[in-house]
């Protein structure tokens, strides 16, 4: 079977329709979604109603939670208080935008998704709010894979596709008991893979074109697609819309951007 898996769609319409048509071109069976349908982008309604009518499985994303249960993000992610500004300024509009039944919807979507050997999450296992970096720690990473009893966990969160596989890991165990002598215990873990989709509407792999991933549950191959499309409307919508003008720059040079600056006056609020 062929899955097609997107993440990170934001509110950006036109992106998700040219990813649905290249997963159509390639004939997949079944789409996963890894949550973030709405934030950023212009047009959170008529994303979510694209992902209800087509019946994709979903993940809750940050962006998903936070329009349901308010901000719930850990307010130290933000680089600056410019771009704190921003992200409350997007949080807001996108509150004050959301038709009833979408935010009705977005509540009912799960933490994780499980499909046989293969677990669907937005940023992990342990919250909608945590980045597995391609850098991550080895022995986290595994942790976060074992954690879900599976071979493959697919993420997004990041929004830069990556494909990370652990292989020949031993796990050593120590248990040291008074008046006995220290017994070590030997553990081999077969290969496991993180893969990160990437982003449908807000890319920042340096480039603007929309990411997803295929894997084929036969062979286990994975294929990181990229799909272009008009994000020149998507940036006239999110200017059009009084999102920040910021948003639209980044999304045309498919980048993460964000003035940065030590505060040691904030404090976290989660």
């Amino acid at each position: 079977m062929k899955l097609a898996v997107i993440s990170c769609i934001h509110g950006n319409y036109e992106a998700l329709n040219a990813v649905l048509s290249d997963i159509d071109d390639h004939k997949a069976d079944q789409i996963y979604c890894l949550g973030d349908l709405v934030g950023y982008g212009p047009h959170p309604n008529a994303v979510v109603e694209m992902i209800r009518s087509l019946d994709i499985p979903t993940c809750q994303g940050c962006w998903d939670e936070d329009i349901v249960e308010g901000l719930n993000a850990c307010e130290c992610s933000y680089p600056s208080q410019l771009a704190e500004q921003r992200g409350h300024a997007a949080h807001e509009w996108t509150n004050n935008v959301i038709h009833p039944e979408v935010r009705e919807y977005l509540a009912t979507l799960p933490m994780t998704l499980k499909l046989d050997n293969l677990c669907f999450v937005h940023g992990s296992p342990n919250s909608q709010h945590e980045y597995l970096l391609p850098s991550m720690d080895g022995f986290a990473a595994l942790e976060r894979v074992l954690a879900v009893d599976a071979e493959v966990l697919f993420c997004g969160h990041t929004h830069v596709p990556y494909v990370r596989t652990l292989e020949d890991v031993n796990l050593s165990i120590r248990v040291q008991q008074p008046g006995q002598e220290e017994a070590i215990a030997q553990t081999e873990v077969p290969l496991k893979q993180i893969v990160n989709a990437g982003s449908v509407g807000e890319p920042r792999h340096g480039r603007p074109n929309a990411t997803y991933v295929l894997y084929d549950t036969e062979t286990a191959q994975i294929t990181l697609r990229e799909v272009a499309y008009d994000y020149e409307k998507t940036c006239a919508d999110i200017i059009e819309k009084g999102l920040p003008p910021i948003f639209a720059w980044r999304l045309a040079r498919g980048m993460e951007f964000a003035e940065r600056a030590d505060d040691p006056s904030h404090v976290c609020q989660r």
